[in-house]
């Protein structure tokens, strides 16, 4: 019978004045095949991109709050020009 050891993963070292770093042990990536097949089957019979959203979502996701970030920009120039009067 083989014994299997078990590496221990640390999450921190010392440095030469003996002063720890931590930091967080990741989890081991890996790639399910099978979930990726059947979202792209689910995809093509919709006739929506693979993220589940149509072209026209995806481009008003992206001006709205450019829009807003606008507005919020003239509503400050406008409270300051206010507050100089």
């Amino acid at each position: 019978m083989t014994e299997q050891t078990s590496k221990v993963r640390t999450a921190f070292t010392k440095d030469d004045r003996g002063i720890l770093n931590n930091w967080a042990i990741e989890p081991k990536m890996y790639f399910d095949d099978k979930i990726d097949k059947k979202d792209k089957k689910q995809v093509e019979g919709k006739g929506e991109e693979q993220g589940g959203t149509t072209e026209y979502a995806e481009l008003l996701k992206g001006r709205l709050p450019l829009i807003g970030i606008t507005l919020l920009v003239l509503a400050m120039i406008g409270i300051t020009l206010v507050a100089i009067a």
